[in-house]
């Protein structure tokens, strides 16, 4: 894979009727995304938070570095958001006649650009809703969807070895 161009992978924020995403450069925020998410109507809120690890088949991993065409990736994140919303079916919990009632309140997501240290969170994931099982598949479907989607890039750096070694990882 070619180097993206510095200038296209930029922090960047969209807004939509149900969540925020944001692509930063910052180390992410998780109590935020909770906060965000947070609702008097929500008896639940799932999180995902995705952490560069330390190892990867056997080699040691020193940092990840994870570049995007942001303005294609926070539409797309937009759109992935806004699909879990209207995809995610009621909860059996919930009664026929809370017409109105939505299966999601509310989602945040967010995705780390630039360098990662390992421990850092590089993904972010939080949603509410009234009932957690509609959380949690809302927080797999979206991540699921981050990862065959979003215009992200993902490069692992390994312990001893020189950084034009470093390794572009497939989203899977």
């Amino acid at each position: 894979m070619a180097e993206i161009n510095p200038k296209t992978s930029v922090d960047a924020r969209l807004d939509t009727q149900r969540g925020r995403c944001i692509i930063s450069s910052q180390p992410l925020d998780v109590q935020e995304a909770i906060s965000y998410v947070g609702d008097d109507s929500a008896g639940a809120i799932a999180i995902f938070i995705g952490t560069t690890r330390n190892w990867f088949k056997g080699k040691v991993v020193t940092r990840l570095e994870y570049q995007a065409y942001s303005k294609l990736a926070i539409k797309t994140m937009a759109s992935i958001v806004e699909d879990a919303c209207s995809k995610i079916t009621r909860s059996e919990h919930q009664a026929e006649s809370q017409t109105g009632a939505t299966s999601l309140i509310r989602c945040a997501l967010s995705h780390r650009i630039g360098t990662v240290p390992v421990g850092e969170p590089s993904i972010v994931i939080a949603v509410s809703s009234p009932h957690r099982k509609e959380a949690f598949v809302a927080c797999e479907q979206i991540l699921e969807d981050i990862k065959k989607k979003a215009q992200i890039w993902k490069r692992e750096y390994y312990e001893g070895m020189a950084d034009e070694q470093a390794e572009w990882k497939a989203n899977t």
